[in-house]
């Protein structure tokens, strides 16, 4: 038990020390969330505008720019995100195969991959949560942050799954970009006049605007919509899943006896160094 959580701690170390390396993401959550969202507050009237929110089936008129400024927490926080575990995917896919072909465990370098998730989807949405509450006061803003945090773990697991799917880096790029500007763009009642359509129910982030709006305009808790957004993170996991078991196929089991085994540090430095060179 005790070398399985070694194991365990060591993959994680190094899945978030990749992540933090990648500078261009660190530079986008520095600036870009903030940018997006200040410009999406302050491009829009602040004129109000009436609609029903599906989800309680209440007659909300928040400010336009308020509304707006929702949607474009929610479009930075999953581009973000996503790209992030699409570029640790695309660009690990040789280090995780001959981690495991060293003999590591794939189920730890899953685990480690979620965690990695988990901890940047937090950091982002708290971040994104508090840009908000700078620029105006949500009503709810604990459920504003856990609904972004809900809609960056989608999209970086659909990140991860496209990571491990796709043959070329720019067609995960582009891919994230449709999908979430597709996503957000027919949710917003400005934007589209087919946000009050069946279809959105549909799409990938329907529980977290669902969420976030009511957090931003209403007394009303949504845990029941924030389940649909982990529901969606379930399947794009499963299929992030499946690739990566896919890409690491036919490896070593770490057999104590086998010898090629390695000590968890020096399996993880040995393949750095090897994918550096």
């Amino acid at each position: 038990m005790r070398r399985h959580g070694q194991l365990l701690v060591t993959a994680t170390r190094y899945t978030v020390a990749e992540h933090l390396r990648n500078r261009f993401a660190m530079v986008l959550v520095a600036g870009f969330i903030p940018l997006w969202t200040v410009l999406a507050y302050l491009s829009v009237p602040s004129a109000r505008v009436e609609f029903r929110l599906r989800a309680t089936g209440q007659l909300l008129r928040p400010a336009g720019n308020q509304l707006t400024e929702i949607t474009g927490a929610l479009n930075a926080v999953t581009l973000i995100i996503g790209f992030m575990m699409f570029a640790a995917a695309f660009s690990g896919g040789h280090f995780d195969r001959r981690l495991a072909m060293a003999g590591y465990p794939r189920s730890h370098l899953v685990v480690a991959k979620i965690s990695a998730l988990v901890l940047a989807s937090g950091a982002v949405a708290v971040y994104a949560a508090a840009v908000t509450y700078c620029l105006w006061a949500p009503r709810q803003p604990f459920l504003l942050a856990a609904a972004l945090f809900c809609a960056a773990l989608t999209y970086g697991a659909v990140g991860v799954a496209l990571g491990s799917l796709l043959r070329r880096e720019v067609e995960g790029m582009f891919t994230i970009v449709m999908i979430s500007v597709v996503d957000v763009c027919l949710q917003n009642p400005i934007a589209s006049s087919g946000s009050d359509s069946t279809v959105v129910r549909y799409l990938p982030s329907y529980g977290a605007v669902q969420a976030s709006t009511a957090a931003g305009f209403s007394d009303t808790a949504l845990p029941r919509y924030l389940a649909v957004q982990l529901l969606w993170f379930t399947g794009a996991a499963l299929i992030g899943l499946l690739a990566f078991q896919r890409r690491t196929r036919n490896t070593l089991s770490l057999d104590p006896s086998h010898p090629h085994r390695r000590l968890p540090e020096q399996t993880v430095r040995s393949c750095v160094e090897e994918t550096e060179v």
